[in-house]
């Protein structure tokens, strides 16, 4: 047998206002992502806000549905979006955050797997890390350096795709 451990690295400041220029204006493109999230069920809103290297944002929102599994993450409504329509302008930073009026949030929310799952796909096809900034109002912000910091044993499975011709 070998004990292995993994060890997860990221950046935590205790506010907003300690991050740099750009990194402080993703996060509010983040806060006004959130306007168009549709969750009259959970009322749990998130925005996500992606700065891609050309300077352009792109948001994306939550969106439920009465059918749960319908619904889509507001990372992936960003990804999803950019991978359909500016897939040759890599994103280089990706800012989430939450909010309800049923309870404070003290931490910053993490994304779920299947958002990280295809963000370590985008990271792949741009062959370059995302910066993502997770944060909370009032609370701390965290700066990890690409998908690894999530998932260290992304699903890849190089077979499942076609021989190039």
């Amino acid at each position: 047998m070998i004990d292995h451990e993994i060890k997860i690295a990221f950046k935590e400041y205790q506010t907003l206002t300690e991050l740099d220029k750009p990194t402080y204006d993703l996060c509010f493109e983040a806060v006004k992502a959130m306007e168009g999230s549709h969750s009259p069920y959970s009322k749990f809103r998130v925005g996500a806000a992606l700065r891609l290297q050309s300077g352009k944002i792109i948001y994306g929102s939550n969106q439920e549905n009465v059918a749960y599994p319908s619904g889509l993450c507001a990372e992936r409504v960003a990804l999803f979006y950019w991978g359909a329509n500016h897939a040759d302008d890599p994103i280089e930073a990706m800012a989430v955050t939450a909010s309800t009026d049923e309870f404070e949030i003290l931490q910053p929310v993490t994304s779920c797997g299947s958002c990280l799952q295809v963000l370590a796909e985008y990271e792949k096809k741009q062959n370059k890390p995302i910066e993502i900034i997770l944060f909370c109002n009032d609370g701390p912000v965290w700066v990890m350096n690409g998908v690894d910091s999530f998932l260290p044993f992304l699903f890849f499975e190089k077979r499942l795709l076609k021989a190039e011709s």
